[in-house]
């Protein structure tokens, strides 16, 4: 029998509150929370974004169904707290997603991408406003998120009050400032000055990022890439020679590196 488009769903919420079952379920099921879960969350959708940087569709349908998952394991482990289902989940985003989308289910003209944006933000900004949950507009940037995605959230959500360098000349500028604060902590030798001033560089180059409308995250984990592919080409030309990078002088080494980085730039 062919599945109806919501039985596979079905399917997926029984498995997983067989799995909870306290009399006939999985022992590590259901030994965890919402806590232990957490940390398999943040990693399922990491691997989804790497299914993605690597255009593997076939790992990234087998990784987003890894993520879908761990929604339908939070969800599990609420209704059975009597607090939230599945189906709340469901209809909370439902109706977020129509409200953030007045020009799409509300009647509004139609808008480009920078008026959506600007839109979006609004519309989140008085969500935030109606839930009240804290005294600072930053409140409710999770801290659990990787470094520099917060840093351009807290960002993002300092400029919706104006809190802001006007364009990025500026904020070069800034990064400029910065470098030769991280130079004056080398010469000082104050390693603690160091961290300090390393870790406000890295953070005005993702305010950079940001202005320049770049994906800092994303952009970071691209820069990993391209020196993982660009160091393993030093490796397998110097394994044709039955050599080592042990072996190899940092000249030999940095020579290869630019041979990887010419090799890249040809047309495929």
């Amino acid at each position: 029998m062919s599945d109806t488009p919501l039985q596979p769903m079905s399917e997926l919420l029984a498995i997983m509150a067989r799995l909870r079952d306290r009399e006939t379920g999985c022992p590590w099921d259901i030994e965890q929370d919402f806590s232990t879960i957490a940390p398999y969350t943040i990693e399922e959708a990491y691997e989804v974004a790497d299914a993605i940087e690597r255009k593997d569709m076939v790992d990234l349908q087998d990784e987003l169904g890894d993520l879908l998952l761990q929604v339908v394991f939070h969800a599990q482990m609420a209704k059975e707290a009597g607090l939230f289902d599945f189906e709340d989940v469901c209809r909370s985003i439902n109706d977020k997603m129509i409200r953030r989308h007045p020009h799409v289910f509300g009647g509004e003209g139609q808008r480009d991408t920078d008026a959506q944006n600007q839109a979006w933000e609004e519309q989140k900004a008085l969500e935030r406003k109606q839930k009240d949950k804290g005294e600072s507009l930053l409140d409710d940037v999770p801290v659990a998120l990787p470094a520099l995605k917060r840093a351009q959230k807290l960002q993002k959500r300092a400029a919706t009050v104006g809190f802001d360098w006007p364009d990025a000349d500026r904020v070069l500028e800034k990064v400029d400032e910065e470098l030769g604060e991280v130079r004056d902590a080398i010469m000082h030798n104050d390693q603690s000055a160091i961290d300090e001033e390393v870790g406000d560089l890295l953070f005005v180059c993702t305010n950079l990022g940001r202005k320049l409308k770049v994906d800092v995250e994303a952009a970071t984990r691209s820069a990993n890439a391209k020196f993982e592919r660009r160091f393993r080409h030093i490796e397998t030309r110097l394994d044709a020679q039955n050599r080592t990078t042990s072996d190899a002088s940092l000249e030999e080494m940095e020579a290869l590196w630019d041979e990887a980085k010419r090799i890249e730039k040809q047309p495929a």
